[in-house]
Protein backbone atom coordinates (compact mmCIF):
# COMPACT_ATOMS: atom_id res chain seq x y z
CA UNK A 1 0.00 0.00 0.00
CA UNK A 2 2.90 2.02 0.81
CA UNK A 3 4.39 1.84 -2.85
CA UNK A 4 0.66 3.17 -4.26
CA UNK A 5 -0.13 6.13 -1.68
CA UNK A 6 3.34 6.88 -0.66
CA UNK A 7 1.94 10.03 1.63
CA UNK A 8 -1.24 8.76 2.45
CA UNK A 9 -2.58 11.72 5.14
CA UNK A 10 -1.63 14.16 2.03
CA UNK A 11 -3.56 11.91 -0.45
CA UNK A 12 -6.26 12.10 1.93
CA UNK A 13 -6.35 15.45 2.60
CA UNK A 14 -6.12 16.37 -0.93
CA UNK A 15 -9.22 14.21 -1.89
CA UNK A 16 -11.45 15.72 0.99
CA UNK A 17 -10.56 18.82 0.07
CA UNK A 18 -11.83 18.07 -3.32
CA UNK A 19 -15.11 16.57 -2.60
CA UNK A 20 -15.66 19.52 -0.02
CA UNK A 21 -14.71 22.27 -2.85
CA UNK A 22 -16.23 20.45 -5.92
CA UNK A 23 -18.95 18.61 -4.43
CA UNK A 24 -19.99 14.83 -3.97
CA UNK A 25 -20.56 13.34 -7.35
CA UNK A 26 -19.11 9.78 -9.22
CA UNK A 27 -17.41 11.94 -11.66
CA UNK A 28 -15.97 14.19 -8.92
CA UNK A 29 -15.19 11.28 -6.75
CA UNK A 30 -13.40 9.14 -9.17
CA UNK A 31 -11.69 12.75 -9.95
CA UNK A 32 -10.40 13.82 -6.81
CA UNK A 33 -8.71 10.12 -6.05
CA UNK A 34 -7.05 10.16 -9.02
CA UNK A 35 -5.53 13.55 -8.13
CA UNK A 36 -4.58 12.86 -4.99
CA UNK A 37 -2.84 9.24 -6.01
CA UNK A 38 -0.90 11.62 -8.87
CA UNK A 39 0.04 14.04 -6.37
CA UNK A 40 0.98 11.98 -3.40
CA UNK A 41 3.53 9.88 -5.78
CA UNK A 42 4.86 13.23 -7.04
CA UNK A 43 5.78 14.15 -3.51
CA UNK A 44 8.33 11.17 -4.21
CA UNK A 45 10.21 13.25 -6.55
CA UNK A 46 10.87 15.90 -4.07
CA UNK A 47 12.38 13.92 -1.53
CA UNK A 48 11.38 15.37 1.53
CA UNK A 49 13.90 15.18 4.64
CA UNK A 50 11.47 13.75 7.63
CA UNK A 51 11.18 16.55 9.91
CA UNK A 52 12.99 16.09 13.27
CA UNK A 53 10.45 17.38 15.86
CA UNK A 54 11.24 16.53 19.79
CA UNK A 55 7.74 16.29 21.55
CA UNK A 56 7.33 18.07 25.07
CA UNK A 57 6.97 21.30 27.03
CA UNK A 58 8.26 23.58 24.37
CA UNK A 59 5.27 23.12 21.77
CA UNK A 60 2.86 23.38 24.37
CA UNK A 61 4.65 26.92 25.32
CA UNK A 62 4.37 27.80 21.93
CA UNK A 63 0.91 26.86 21.47
CA UNK A 64 0.30 28.85 24.85
CA UNK A 65 2.39 31.86 23.30
CA UNK A 66 0.74 31.92 19.89
CA UNK A 67 -2.91 31.66 21.07
CA UNK A 68 -1.95 34.66 23.39
CA UNK A 69 -0.61 36.60 20.56
CA UNK A 70 -2.84 36.22 18.54
CA UNK A 71 -5.57 37.03 20.96
CA UNK A 72 -3.89 40.43 21.81
CA UNK A 73 -3.02 41.22 18.37
CA UNK A 74 -6.72 40.89 17.21
CA UNK A 75 -7.60 43.31 19.90
CA UNK A 76 -4.93 45.60 19.17
CA UNK A 77 -5.58 45.53 15.17
CA UNK A 78 -9.13 46.43 16.04
CA UNK A 79 -8.16 49.61 17.76
CA UNK A 80 -6.00 51.04 15.32
CA UNK A 81 -8.85 50.08 12.47
CA UNK A 82 -11.28 51.88 14.71
CA UNK A 83 -9.92 54.53 16.50
CA UNK A 84 -7.27 55.04 13.03
CA UNK A 85 -4.74 57.10 14.60
CA UNK A 86 -2.76 59.58 12.70
CA UNK A 87 0.99 58.48 14.08
CA UNK A 88 0.29 54.82 12.89
CA UNK A 89 3.20 53.87 11.05
CA UNK A 90 3.32 50.47 8.95
CA UNK A 91 7.13 49.15 8.24
CA UNK A 92 8.72 46.40 6.77
CA UNK A 93 11.27 44.44 9.39
CA UNK A 94 14.24 42.11 8.46
CA UNK A 95 14.43 39.44 11.18
CA UNK A 96 17.82 38.12 11.03
CA UNK A 97 17.53 34.48 11.98
CA UNK A 98 19.53 31.39 13.28
CA UNK A 99 16.93 28.94 11.94
CA UNK A 100 18.14 26.51 9.58
CA UNK A 101 15.41 23.83 9.49
CA UNK A 102 12.67 24.43 6.58
CA UNK A 103 9.79 22.70 8.87
CA UNK A 104 10.77 25.40 11.76
CA UNK A 105 10.73 28.14 9.06
CA UNK A 106 7.33 26.79 7.91
CA UNK A 107 6.28 27.01 11.42
CA UNK A 108 7.46 30.66 11.64
CA UNK A 109 6.08 31.74 8.79
CA UNK A 110 2.55 30.65 10.00
CA UNK A 111 2.80 32.29 13.42
CA UNK A 112 3.74 35.69 12.15
CA UNK A 113 1.08 35.43 9.31
CA UNK A 114 -1.65 34.10 11.57
CA UNK A 115 -0.85 36.76 14.10
CA UNK A 116 -3.05 39.56 12.74
CA UNK A 117 -0.90 42.79 11.94
CA UNK A 118 1.51 41.34 10.93
CA UNK A 119 3.01 39.22 7.58
CA UNK A 120 6.03 36.66 6.32
CA UNK A 121 6.98 38.32 3.12
CA UNK A 122 10.04 37.31 1.89
CA UNK A 123 13.39 35.02 3.37
CA UNK A 124 16.02 35.52 2.10
CA UNK A 125 18.33 31.65 2.58
CA UNK A 126 21.84 33.10 1.59
CA UNK A 127 21.71 36.24 4.46
CA UNK A 128 18.95 33.82 6.34
CA UNK A 129 16.99 37.18 6.66
CA UNK A 130 13.33 36.89 7.28
CA UNK A 131 11.33 39.97 5.75
CA UNK A 132 8.38 41.01 7.91
CA UNK A 133 5.61 43.48 7.38
CA UNK A 134 4.04 44.84 10.71
CA UNK A 135 0.91 47.06 10.75
CA UNK A 136 1.96 49.24 13.87
CA UNK A 137 5.91 49.52 13.35
CA UNK A 138 6.76 51.06 16.16
CA UNK A 139 10.03 49.79 17.56
CA UNK A 140 11.94 47.58 15.09
CA UNK A 141 14.10 45.95 17.32
CA UNK A 142 11.38 45.55 19.50
CA UNK A 143 9.97 43.17 17.23
CA UNK A 144 13.08 41.27 16.41
CA UNK A 145 13.82 40.81 19.95
CA UNK A 146 10.50 39.48 20.38
CA UNK A 147 10.40 37.09 17.80
CA UNK A 148 13.47 35.57 18.14
CA UNK A 149 13.45 35.21 22.07
CA UNK A 150 9.19 34.06 21.77
CA UNK A 151 9.17 31.71 19.04
CA UNK A 152 13.05 30.86 17.46
CA UNK A 153 13.87 30.22 20.69
CA UNK A 154 11.26 27.16 21.34
CA UNK A 155 10.95 26.52 17.50
CA UNK A 156 15.00 25.85 17.93
CA UNK A 157 14.18 23.37 20.69
CA UNK A 158 11.45 21.25 18.85
CA UNK A 159 13.13 20.72 15.56
CA UNK A 160 16.78 21.48 15.42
Amino acid sequence: MKRLVPFPLLALALFAMWILLTGFSPGHVLLGALVALIVSRTMLSLRPEPPRVRIGWAMVRLAGLVLADIVRSNMAVAKIILSNPPDRHAGFIELPTDLRSPYALAVLALIITATPGSLWVQHDANRHVILIHVLDLVDETEWVTQIRERYERLLMEIFE
